[in-house]
């Protein structure tokens, strides 16, 4: 499947900026069951510095935003053939070995509310397959999906607490519980074709579990499904500080104010 993206991302200052640094992880690489047809991205009021690959192989874009802007606009374009794997990526590739992934970071540590989910899933599952599905489902089911109860810093634990959340919350949840069972565990970002709309407002995430039999493994919690065909991998990590879009850091006083434009379509 050919899928086209449109994501534009702008920030407007409150105040001129003096000096402000932001890391860009949108580029999306052609891999296991998806090859880049193009992608550009076109950066207004900033200045493109360098490209790297970071830890998790994830293509790093730095942008510095120039001084004295007020505003700066990041605009994603490409296309992307994509291939139905039934989430299965498949041996572990790039630089982070997998003993990495059983680390847990401070929004995916374990706590007593994990633990619980992880007696509730029982042992009673004919293949690890099909307990982490079960498990899937089991987190969408005490933590239904619902905007405007977490936000970024929500920990797995506290997502667990307020019963409420998004793709985020449920990545952390899977991964910490994963981990905590035993299994190397990532975070992954990206695109989604939704079926029932092209207008979206915001990027997807969900987590990837290492099986010693399939290699790492897509479960999205916040759809029930292992990814297919209408996703991009985009970046992954150990959270979502690993994986997330666009973060930073920026000098100067006043607010800030940030407006997001996304489709993505057949």
């Amino acid at each position: 499947m050919i899928l086209k993206i449109s994501h534009l991302t702008k920030y407007r200052f409150e105040e001129p900026v003096h000096y402000a640094l932001q890391q860009l992880r949108l580029l999306p690489k052609s891999g296991v069951g998806q090859n880049v047809v193009y992608w550009d991205v076109t950066v207004t009021g900033g200045t493109h510095e360098v490209e790297f690959d970071d830890q998790f192989s994830n293509r790093v874009m730095l942008v510095g935003i120039d001084p004295g802007e007020t505003e700066i606009s990041i605009l994603c374009a490409g296309e992307v053939d994509t291939t139905n794997l039934h989430g299965v990526i498949g041996p572990n590739m790039g630089f982070a070995p997998l003993w990495l992934f059983l680390r847990p970071t401070p929004l995916t540590k374990p706590g007593s509310r994990v633990a619980k989910l992880i007696k509730e899933l029982g042992t009673d599952h004919e293949t690890d397959v099909t307990r982490l599905h079960t498990l899937s489902r089991l987190i969408g089911e005490v933590v239904p999906y619902q905007t405007g109860e977490t936000h970024a810093e929500t920990t797995a634990e506290e997502a667990l607490v307020a019963a409420a959340g998004v793709c985020q919350d449920h990545a952390h949840i899977f991964v910490a519980a994963v981990r905590q069972m035993g299994f190397p565990a990532r975070y992954v970002s990206g695109y989604l074709m939704m079926n029932d709309r092209v207008e979206q407002d915001a990027t997807h995430a969900w987590a990837e579990a290492y099986l010693p039999d399939l290699g790492w493994v897509g479960f999205d919690v916040s759809n029930g499904i292992s990814p297919d065909d209408r996703y991009i991998r985009v970046a992954t990590g150990l959270d979502y500080k690993d994986a997330s879009p666009i973060s930073g850091l920026r000098l100067g006083s006043g607010g800030e104010h940030m407006d997001v434009t996304l489709q993505v379509q057949q």
